[in-house]
């Protein structure tokens, strides 16, 4: 997109729909895990350096292309974030691309987990783990010194229908200071948005950290304050 002439945000855009229409990868776009009630429900955020804006859907079924739909947001609108049937009614408006609610793998391993969702619980629960996923957070310097970032996930497995996790919270999952860096996050979302993680990978560059000190000094940080330690399941990236 940038060696075509396309802007920070077309490229962050477009390589974010790359993942959400993998129809292999369990964690983001339509192809990702349901939640309890067997819906896939999408979170998305994208952030622009220039003007500080910044655009979020969050538990949005149906759609293939949650990012493109914040963008649309943050473009059209004076909010920042909308949810759930609100930002599905936004996103008809628009005219966006519907997809299938959940994809036939998907639908049979919620099938399977459904009929052992109490040995499965107690297994998890035992090794202190939830459900494996994943989320991808994207974050692009331009030639000119600008910076852009999104972000976009299906969520935790089996989550609980409605629960939002950091992927789509500006300064949680993802964060964009153009005169400074950006950072995004992936994990556990409930152990990186009680710490506004990648605000605060952002805020240690802001400081003089390299970005890879600044990612590694925000885990140890939320390590000394957490009870859990270090075993949060939290990742951060940044430029």
């Amino acid at each position: 997109m940038i060696e075509g002439g396309g802007s920070g945000l077309d490229a962050v855009e477009q390589g974010i729909r790359v993942t959400e229409s993998d129809p292999g990868n369990p964690s983001v776009g339509l192809a990702g895990i349901q939640n309890a009630a067997g819906i896939v429900q999408l979170d998305a955020c994208i952030m622009s350096g220039p003007g500080h804006r910044a655009g979020a859907v969050g538990a949005v079924s149906g759609y293939r292309h949650p990012i493109s739909i914040a963008r649309r947001v943050m473009e059209t609108t004076r909010h920042v974030f909308l949810v759930g049937e609100g930002a599905e009614a936004f996103a008809k408006k628009h005219g966006f691309e519907e997809g299938p609610k959940v994809t036939p793998g998907q639908k049979a391993a919620w099938k399977k987990w459904k009929a052992a969702q109490a040995a499965e619980e107690a297994k998890a629960a035992k090794a202190g783990k939830p459900i494996n996923h994943d989320t991808i957070a994207l974050v692009a310097l331009m030639p000119d010194g600008n910076l852009f970032g999104g972000c976009s996930t299906s969520g935790w497995g089996y989550k609980i229908p409605g629960r939002v996790g950091d992927s789509p919270i500006i300064g949680s999952g993802l964060y964009v200071d153009n005169e400074v860096g950006a950072a995004g996050a992936t994990g556990i979302g409930e152990n990186v948005m009680r710490y506004c993680g990648s605000f605060l990978v952002v805020e240690y560059m802001r400081q003089g950290l390299h970005p890879q000190e600044a990612c590694i000094e925000t885990i140890r940080r939320i390590a000394r304050m957490d009870p859990k330690g270090y075993d949060l399941a939290i990742n951060f990236v940044a430029i």
